[in-house]
């Protein structure tokens, strides 16, 4: 099934099953307000939300009505939490390369992980609001899952039985901003603003044959300014598949239901294939040219990320934003 949020409600949203399609939906109100209440009860609430969808794609749903994607908040307008991952590895090593460092040997064992902002995601078609392009405007097309209570210290095998929803982010970050952050020793701030999530939501039954090994194996597809950017597949070369990201989450806390894994910029070792941030862009220019040509995001760009089921039909929906100048105060 698929699910999505309509900004309504308050601050978390009202919580819909939309059709496969994407093009029709009904409120869920009836099992739950909200998709953190859903993911709170989830083994009472999945069964009923799945009867919805059934009713809803037969065409025999009451109170069933069109999608308007610009009426959607994220799915989860907001979230326990939001640990990102870095699981292509790809990547790394091609940064790492281009500043003559190496790939220290613990990131093959040990995934890199960090807290991101949950408290607010921008819904699928709001701008990026950012206060100046001197920070170095980039976006990040990612895969994300959502967890319902996780244990601590759960096994991997435990941890894939806990990831209830797929979907997809654009982890915005502010490069120029990143390295005098990192440079302090104590990790990302005014880096990583805040990120937005696909239209929709999606059980990992709904991938078929393209949900395997805690993966999704379909290409991400990012275009900019209409233009395409890349179409890295996100199963090949993921390091640490995210039921190995959600145990090294949980190694010593547990997590709440509604916590959000995501996977890392989306990135392979054959760069024909595209890229997924600009970072990632720059970086290959750095190794073939000697130095970047290609600027980060500027004031009227803008990003479309989806992706694609093997029939050409969006799964997640687009995110489909503008990036825009934060008002003064």
């Amino acid at each position: 099934m698929k699910l999505g949020s309509l900004k309504e409600g308050g601050r978390d949203g009202t919580l819909i099953v939309v059709s496969r399609d994407l093009t029709r939906a009904v409120r869920a109100t009836g099992v739950a307000e909200t998709l953190q209440r859903a993911l709170e009860d989830w083994s009472n609430a999945a069964p009923r939300l799945n009867a919805l969808s059934d009713a809803l794609n037969a065409g025999t749903a009451e109170g069933a009505f069109d999608l308007d994607c610009a009426a959607l908040a994220s799915p989860l307008p907001r979230a326990y939490e939001f640990v990102d991952g870095s699981a292509y590895l790809p990547h790394v090593e091609r940064v790492r390369r281009a500043r003559g460092a190496e790939v220290p040997e613990s990131f093959y064992v040990d995934p890199l992980m960090y807290q991101a902002v949950s408290a607010g995601f921008y819904g699928p078609r709001d701008p990026v609001r950012v206060v100046s392009e001197d920070y170095g405007i980039d976006l990040e097309a990612e895969v994300v899952i959502v967890t319902d209570d996780v244990p601590m210290a759960a096994t991997p095998e435990q941890a894939a039985a806990h990831i209830q929803l797929v979907g997809l982010v654009n982890d915005v970050s502010l490069r120029n901003l990143i390295p005098n952050e990192l440079g302090k020793g104590f990790g990302f701030l005014q880096s990583k603003p805040r990120s937005a999530l696909s239209p929709v939501f999606v059980t990992p039954d709904e991938l078929g044959d393209a949900w395997q090994d805690s993966k999704v194996h379909r290409p991400l597809l990012t275009h900019v300014n209409g233009e395409w950017f890349g179409a890295p597949e996100a199963g090949v070369d993921m390091q640490f598949n995210f039921a190995q990201l959600v145990a090294h989450a949980a190694k010593t806390r547990p997590l709440s239901a509604g916590t959000i894994v995501g996977s890392g910029t989306v990135a392979n070792q054959d760069t024909s294939l595209g890229a997924s941030c600009f970072a990632e862009r720059r970086t290959v220019e750095t190794l073939e040219h000697g130095k970047p040509l290609t600027p980060f995001m500027k004031f009227g760009d803008t990003v479309r990320i989806e992706m694609l089921d093997a029939d050409g039909r969006s799964i997640f929906g687009a995110i489909e934003q503008r990036i825009e100048q934060q008002p003064s105060a």
